[in-house]
């Protein structure tokens, strides 16, 4: 955890322990090593990284948030967001697709049975299977509430018909947890949640969406025709759809603000690297105020986006309601992603604008985190409605 420390001589401190530095390092060695050399070869050619899943899975950097009992790490949500932030700044795309199983996990986390634990999570560990979170809709995207998929029970089965979109690692999942309408007329109070294999007749996906950037996470729609599935499979009871997905964004948009965090770091790193190099004038161009406070404002945004998402992660990770603050960590992440990736396509100039530089890459991989998770304006209106409440 993050470990704090008061006397009276130095007031309070606030510091990664030990054992997490070790975490951080060994995410940031990985990252450096396995990810940035391979990083472009996966942006231009759209595949799933496989080799890298693998290599990640041995020194156990994937399946973080999955019990240690059924061969996961059991990591807390900051544990997930230190990995997180050292491997998106390798590369966001590879990133997302090797740390999809944790979203995909948390319903399973939240409401799921030790039978069903048992049965999916040792498949996941052992077997080095692929789970995806089936949520979005055509239809329905920011309104969760308005999703058209149904669940109807008939007997000790549930008939699944619906299709989801924009389900990152759809086109390698085993399996799904997917959300639908147990009661069809309802809104919140209707929806459920299930573990739906892939593998079961009915159920398909499309071939991977094309799309600006993260090329490595792949995204597919997934289709759901008549699908039969064991009463058993329901997570928790009818009904708990919408409190599972709500507690589920409370754990999983920290580690997305953590990634956006990496994506803002590594498009600093790359414009200091670049200004001290590039001369105009007889001078480094960092020496021009136009520039050198570019830089400055670029580290801002990298310190502030980080501490307040470790704070989000620390306060879920305490047993405390962080609804307000992961909704302003994953908001104000976002678009620091999104404006250091513009800034260092211009401290680039003409460069920034190739491909044979690494902003431009970052600029078509950062735009999503001010979209997916919610969008950075649901996250405002998220904040707004916490401010009134009560």
């Amino acid at each position: 955890m993050l470990a704090t420390q008061a006397d009276n001589k130095s007031g309070l401190q606030l510091e990664l322990s030990e054992d997490l530095q070790m975490l951080q390092n060994l995410a940031r060695d990985f990252a450096r090593k396995e990810i940035i050399p391979k990083a472009e070869h996966y942006d231009r050619s759209g595949e799933w990284p496989w080799d890298i899943f693998n290599k990640a899975r041995k020194v156990v950097l994937v399946n973080l948030n999955i019990p240690e009992e059924y061969g996961g790490v059991g990591a807390s949500v900051l544990e997930e967001c230190i990995v997180g932030e050292e491997l998106a700044y390798g590369c966001s795309g590879i990133q997302t697709a090797l740390m999809l199983n944790q979203l995909a996990a948390l319903p399973i986390n939240i409401a799921g049975s030790e039978a069903q634990k048992e049965r999916y999570y040792n498949r996941i560990t052992s077997e080095g299977k692929i789970i995806a979170y089936c949520l979005t809709e055509p239809d329905a995207g920011s309104d969760v509430a308005g999703i058209k998929t149904t669940a109807i029970r008939k007997g000790d089965k549930y008939i699944l018909n619906g299709s989801k979109t924009w389900i990152t690692d759809g086109p390698v999942a085993s399996f799904f947890t997917v959300f639908a309408k147990t009661d069809p007329t309802g809104r919140h109070k209707g929806m459920s949640c299930f573990i739906v294999e892939r593998d079961w007749p009915g159920v398909s996906t499309s071939k991977p969406l094309e799309k600006l950037g993260q090329h490595a996470a792949q995204a597919s729609q997934v289709f759901f025709e008549n699908v039969e599935v064991p009463a058993e499979n329901l997570l928790g009871r009818e009904g708990d759809g919408f409190m599972i997905a709500m507690k589920v964004f409370d754990k999983s948009r920290p580690p997305v603000a953590a990634a956006a965090t990496g994506v803002a770091r590594r498009a600093l790193d790359e414009a200091v690297k670049y200004a001290g190099e590039r001369t105009a004038f007889g001078q480094a161009i960092h020496h021009f105020q136009a520039v050198g406070f570019m830089l400055a404002d670029m580290k801002i945004r990298v310190e502030a986006a980080r501490a307040l998402t470790w704070r989000s992660a620390w306060l879920i990770d305490n047993h405390m309601r962080n609804t307000i603050e992961a909704a302003a960590a994953k908001s104000f992440s976002a678009d620091a992603a999104m404006q250091n990736a513009i800034d260092a396509v211009q401290v680039f100039g003409g460069n920034g604008y190739s491909r044979e530089y690494p902003v431009e890459k970052l600029m078509r991989d950062a735009k999503i985190y001010q979209i997916y998770e919610g969008t950075t304006q649901i996250q405002k209106g998220i904040i707004l409605r916490e401010l009134y409440k009560g």
